[in-house]
């Protein structure tokens, strides 16, 4: 990993607060000037520290009342069934993220769904057809206490 400097780190921590941030206003922030503070910006997008803009949205204004995180085992792990099941997962838009985890499940969702219906539906008509499973464990959230997408950015004590 390259070494950042406190400059960069300040534009990433920036960013994370406000992907809508210009230039212009990001350069004031950090006493910059323009182009210098473009050039940086440029180079973080480049080395990937940046990987994509996007906007935050209110997942129950969208009509998204439940959030579950389901725990999924399966019995065999051969390359066909990993596949197939990567597949179904990347297209599924109810899947808000997917990780192969250590433990007693070896995939760990986070899903939404409009309502109880609406996630019976998801598990009877995707989950359930996936081949191999052994368990699917769900755990509905009932409250939200903490949403975030902002990593906390590294900083050397002073």
């Amino acid at each position: 990993m390259k070494t950042l400097n406190n400059t960069d780190l300040d534009i990433l921590d920036h960013l994370q607060r406000d992907g809508r941030l210009t230039n212009s206003k990001l350069a004031v922030a950090l006493s910059l000037s323009e182009t210098p503070c473009w050039r940086r910006l440029k180079k973080l997008e480049d080395d990937g520290y940046i990987e994509s803009y996007q906007a935050n949205l209110d997942r129950r204004k969208l009509g998204y009342g439940v959030m579950a995180f389901i725990q999924l085992t399966y019995l065999e792990h051969d390359e066909e069934t990993t596949r197939q099941f990567e597949d179904v997962i990347q297209n599924c838009e109810n899947v808000l993220s997917c990780h192969n985890t250590t433990g007693e499940a070896d995939f760990l969702l986070q899903v939404v769904a409009k309502d109880l219906d609406d996630y019976s539906r998801f598990v009877d008509n995707v989950l359930r057809k996936l081949g191999g499973l052994s368990a699917i464990r769900s755990n509905i959230s009932l409250r939200e206490l903490k949403s975030s997408t902002r990593l906390p950015i590294p900083r050397e004590p002073t």
